[in-house]
């Protein structure tokens, strides 16, 4: 369901304070949505990835693109709105690029060179500004839910063979 027209600026309200205080945001290209850090700057949502060390970016997040995005709580973690973006790719150094730059610098955590972080953001990133269009209040009633992206990181490894008889011991004493 859309917005109303008449409720056209308490959604954009809605979407900025949300977008704003999340953490995060899932944003959805053209293959499975993927969490996102970002931060809120005039108007629009920017982020940095696609490079080493950086977050990947959903498949089709390009220039003149449109993604959809979905805002959570900060404090519960459930969805409060939806809007659909475009997408647009600033130029590395150009006046828009050296301000969403300067935010997102300052929000990156555990940067490993964080006095060089700009430069090669602008060698081996992209820098993608979201803008709000359609504004999607009414959320669907299901989970949404969706099976984890593959990842060559794993935690499951057998199980030590002396781990059986510590854990049993441990239980007597």
């Amino acid at each position: 369901m859309t917005a109303a027209v008449a409720d056209a600026p308490l959604d954009r309200a809605l979407v900025e304070e949300a977008t704003k205080k999340s953490g995060l945001v899932w944003v959805r290209g053209t293959g499975p949505a993927r969490p996102l850090w970002h931060v809120w700057h005039e108007g629009a949502a920017y982020l940095v990835g696609d490079g080493p060390g950086e977050q990947p970016f959903p498949a089709g997040l390009t220039d003149g693109s449109t993604a959809e995005v979905t805002v959570r709580s900060k404090d519960k973690g459930g969805r409060l709105v939806a809007w659909t973006a475009t997408v647009t790719e600033p130029a590395p150094h150009s006046e828009e690029w050296e301000a969403a730059v300067g935010e997102l610098r300052n929000k990156r955590l555990n940067a490993p060179d964080a006095e060089r972080m700009p430069e090669r953001w602008a060698r081996e990133c992209r820098v993608l500004r979201l803008v709000p269009g359609e504004v999607r209040t009414r959320l669907p009633d299901g989970s949404l839910a969706a099976a984890p992206l593959p990842t060559p990181a794993t935690t499951r490894r057998p199980v030590p063979a002396g781990l059986p008889r510590l854990l049993k011991r441990g239980r007597k004493g």
